[in-house]
């Protein structure tokens, strides 16, 4: 067994856009795919190029395909009806996960990333954690120099999104 201290580092940025605002514009750069369609297709591409294919249909002008959202805020008004609206959002691209994976398999614990939109007293703060930081620790420069892409387009969409 073997335990392994990761420093992460968060981006945040704060909006003062309604938080409905900001959900609407991050929906409109990402895909949003039939999941279990999406899968099969995947299974079933005979090479790469139809992997990529797959891929490239599925994702929106970021890039980035949505691969799972979760209300937190809607759970959290179940008990108290005045609660903050909060949406996690879990995002990525297979193809970028792969050029990943190939160097440090580790990240595939890591990827799809999360973007969390959450209402807060100074406005509607977007944060992400850095995948460079969560690879950092594996020394690999081909998959830190792929993550930070990855970082830098993420951190460009949520940038956008908060106007």
């Amino acid at each position: 067994m073997a335990t392994t201290q990761i420093s992460v580092q968060r981006f945040s940025v704060t909006s003062s856009k309604p938080f409905e605002s900001i959900l609407q514009s991050l929906d409109a750069e990402i895909g949003h795919v039939d999941m279990g369609a999406f899968m099969r297709g995947v299974f079933t591409a005979k090479s790469s190029a139809e992997l990529e294919a797959a891929v490239q249909k599925a994702a929106g002008p970021s890039g980035m395909m949505e691969f799972a959202r979760f209300n937190i805020g809607e759970v959290l008004r179940k008990e108290n009806a005045k609660a903050a609206k909060s949406v996690r959002l879990v995002i990525g691209n297979p193809l970028i996960m792969k050029q990943m994976v190939v160097h440090v398999p580790d990240a595939a614990s890591y990827a799809p990333v999360t973007i969390l939109i959450d209402e807060r007293a100074d406005g509607v703060r977007l944060s992400y954690d850095r995948m460079a930081s969560f690879l950092a620790s594996y020394g690999n420069e081909e998959a830190l120099r792929v993550a930070r892409d990855l970082d830098s387009k993420i951190e460009a969409l949520m940038t956008k999104a908060a106007g």
